[in-house]
C-alpha cells in the first residue's frame, strides 16, 4: 500500500530505497503477468488442438479435458479483469470482423432484443437555471442504456370464487373453477413450464432447483418436483406425438444418435461393472428452411436401450422417401429394393462425416494426400454457402452446373490415391467408405432438396452432449425416454424460434381446455400465445 504523502521520509537516501524497492516489485509483477498471459495462449492453444481432434469422432475424456481447461480460461480472465484498473469501454459498435486478438474482449456491446420489456427513467433538471434562476427550455437528451435483471420471483394466485344467491329464487350462483394443468396440483403453469425448461433445456437437476427455490421463499420437495414433471409430461404428450407423427411422415429426414448413460440397477446387483449401461438417443429432424421448403422444422427423439439396428427399423417402419445419415450398418436393409423394384428409403451420405476421416488423418500424419482431399470437399462446400435457402430448382440447378463437376473429379481423384495406399491405411479406408456409397454421395446432385451433410441432425444431438456434463447418466430407461419426450417439444419449439418456456408455461394453461380435434393449433409451428387466465384474473 503507499504511504500518505506527508508520512515519506525527507532522507533522500531513503526515498532512492524505497524507488527501487518499488521498481523491483513492478518488476516482478511484469514478469509474473507475463508468465500469466503465456499460460492464457498455452491453454488456448491447447483448446484449439483438442476441439480439432474432437472435430473426428468424439472422445469423452478429450470432451472432458476441453471443458476442464475452457474452465481454467474463464477462472484466469476473471482474476485479469479483476486486476484491470482500466475503465471498461464497451464501445456503439459490433467489433471488426478482422480483429481475431485471442484476449477476451469487452468492446462489443451486449446484444438485447427489440422484444425485450425497456423502462425510462428521466433526470429532468428542472424548470429554473440553477445558475440565474432563468426558465429552461428542452433543446435534446443523451440516452444511455443501462442492462439490468429483475430476479425471479415465486408469487402466491389466490383464485376467489365469489358465491352469490339470487334475491328472487335464491339460487346459487358462482363461477366454476377453472381447469388447472395438473389436476388438484398447486403448481401453476409458468412455474411447470419453468421446471420442466431448467431439467430439459437447461439441465438443471431438480434437487438443484429445491435449492433454488428454498432461496426465494418456497420448500418445494424434490418429491414434488418429480411428480409435476411426470404430470406435466403426461398433459403434453399428445401434443409431443402429433410431433413425431408430422416428422416422421416427411418424406426427407436428417438422422443421428448419440450414447447416454443409463443407471442399470439389475448389473449392479449382480456386480457387474458399476451398474451403468450405455443406451442411444436418436433423433429425426425435418429441416426445409435450406431450401425454402413449405413445411416447418421439427424434431423428435427416440431412446432405445442398446444400438441395435431393430429401434431404427421401428422408429422409420412407415417413412417412405430420403433418409440422411452416417454409415450406420442397420440402415442397410432400410435401403434394399422391396419386392417390386422399389426403394422405401433412398440413402442421403454427409460428406462433413467423410471429411472427418481426412481431417482426423491429416492431423495424426500431416497427409499431403488428407490435406488435398480435405481442399477438394471445401471448394464442393463454397459453392453449397452460395445456395443456401434457395428453392430446390435453383440448387439443383447451380449444383449440377457447379458441383457436379468437381465431385466427379473428387471420385476419379480418389480412385487413382487410393491405388497408391497400403490398403491397412486409415487414409485407404477413408476413401473405400466414400466410394462404396458413391450413390449416396451424389443423391444431393439430383435432389435440390438434398442437403449436402447431416448437420441439422447433429445439431439436434447437441444438448444432449451438454446435459451429460450435468447429470451424467440417466437414472433408469424411463428416465431417459421422459429425456426425449420432453426434447421433442422444446427443441421444436425452439427450431420454430420460440422462446421454450413462454411456450410450455401458455400451452399448459390452455390444453386441458382445448378441443381435442383441434389440437394442431397448439403445436410450435401454429401456436399463438394467449394471455394466461390466472394472470388476467391476478391482474
Amino acid at each position: 500500500m503507499s504511504k500518505p504523502v506527508e508520512n515519506l521520509p525527507d532522507d533522500p537516501a531513503v526515498l532512492k530505497a524505497m524507488i527501487a524497492l518499488l521498481q523491483a516489485e513492478n518488476d516482478k509483477m511484469a514478469t509474473s503477468l507475463r508468465a500469466h498471459d503465456q499460460l492464457v495462449q498455452a491453454l488456448r492453444l491447447r483448446i484449439a488442438k483438442l476441439q480439432k481432434l474432437a472435430f473426428g469422432k468424439s472422445s469423452e475424456k478429450v470432451e472432458r479435458e476441453i471443458e476442464q481447461l475452457e474452465l481454467a480460461l474463464e477462472d484466469l480472465f476473471v482474476a485479469m479483469a479483476e486486476d484491470d484498473d482500466q475503465p471498461i469501454d464497451e464501445g456503439q459498435d459490433e467489433p471488426d470482423v478482422e480483429d481475431v486478438s485471442p484476449e477476451p474482449t469487452l468492446r462489443r456491446r451486449p446484444r438485447v432484443s427489440a422484444e425485450t420489456p425497456r423502462e425510462r427513467r428521466e433526470l429532468d433538471p428542472g424548470s429554473c437555471c440553477p445558475d440565474c434562476g432563468g426558465e429552461l427550455r428542452t433543446v435534446g437528451e443523451d440516452v444511455r442504456e443501462l442492462l439490468d435483471m429483475i430476479a425471479a420471483q415465486m408469487k402466491v394466485i389466490q383464485i376467489a370464487r365469489i358465491k352469490k344467491s339470487c334475491r328472487r329464487c335464491e339460487r346459487m350462483v358462482q363461477e366454476p373453477a377453472p381447469s388447472r394443468p395438473i389436476p388438484g396440483s398447486m403448481a401453476g403453469p409458468n412455474l411447470l413450464a419453468h421446471v420442466l425448461v431448467s431439467k430439459f433445456d437447461d439441465h438443471l437437476p431438480l434437487y438443484r432447483q429445491h435449492e433454488i427455490f428454498a432461496r426465494m421463499g418456497a420448500d418445494i420437495p424434490e418429491s414434488t418436483l418429480v411428480g409435476w414433471c411426470g404430470r406435466a409430461m403426461r398433459t403434453l404428450q399428445p401434443l409431443i406425438e402429433l410431433i413425431e407423427a408430422d416428422v416422421m411422415g416427411s418424406d426427407l429426414l436428417h438422422a443421428d444418435d448419440t450414447p447416454i448413460r443409463v443407471l442399470d440397477r439389475s448389473k449392479k446387483d449382480k456386480g457387474l461393472g458399476k451398474g451403468v449401461k450405455k443406451g442411444r438417443i436418436w433423433t429425426y429432424v425435418r429441416d426445409q428452411r435450406p431450401w425454402a421448403g413449405a413445411s416447418p422444422p421439427a424434431a423428435t427423439y427416440a431412446f432405445a436401450p442398446d444400438w441395435k439396428e431393430e429401434h431404427v427399423h421401428k422408429h422409420l417402419s412407415g417413412t417412405r422417401g430420403i433418409l440422411q445419415a452416417d454409415g450406420y450398418k442397420g440402415y442397410a436393409k432400410l435401403y434394399e429394393p422391396e419386392a417390386d423394384g422399389s426403394k422405401r428409403l433412398r440413402e442421403a451420405a454427409c460428406w462433413a462425416h467423410w471429411r472427418r476421416d481426412f481431417h482426423d488423418e491429416w492431423q495424426k500424419t500431416k497427409s499431403a494426400i488428407a490435406r488435398e482431399a480435405i481442399d477438394r470437399i471445401g471448394k464442393i462446400y463454397d459453392i453449397e454457402r452460395e445456395i443456401n435457402g434457395r428453392p430446390a430448382d435453383v440448387r439443383h440447378a447451380a449444383r449440377q452446373k457447379h458441383s457436379a463437376p468437381q465431385v466427379e473429379a473428387f471420385f476419379a481423384w480418389s480412385e487413382q490415391q487410393l491405388l497408391r495406399l497400403p490398403g491397412k491405411s486409415n487414409l485407404a479406408k477413408a476413401f473405400r467408405y466414400g466410394l462404396s456409397r458413391r450413390g449416396a454421395f451424389c443423391l444431393f446432385l439430383t435432389d435440390g432438396r438434398v442437403a449436402i451433410d447431416n448437420n441439422p441432425a447433429e445439431r439436434a444431438l447437441r444438448p444432449i452432449g451438454i446435459g451429460r456434463k450435468n447429470w451424467l447418466f440417466a437414472g433408469a430407461d424411463t428416465g431417459a425416454e421422459t429425456l426425449a419426450r420432453a426434447m421433442t417439444i422444446i427443441e421444436t419449439a425452439k427450431l420454430n424460434g420460440l422462446d421454450p418456456q413462454a411456450y410450455l408455461a401458455d400451452i399448459l394453461d390452455r390444453i386441458h381446455d382445448h378441443k381435442i380435434n383441434r389440437l394442431e393449433e397448439l403445436l410450435p409451428w401454429n401456436w399463438k400465445p394467449h394471455a394466461s387466465r390466472a394472470d388476467t384474473q391476478a391482474a
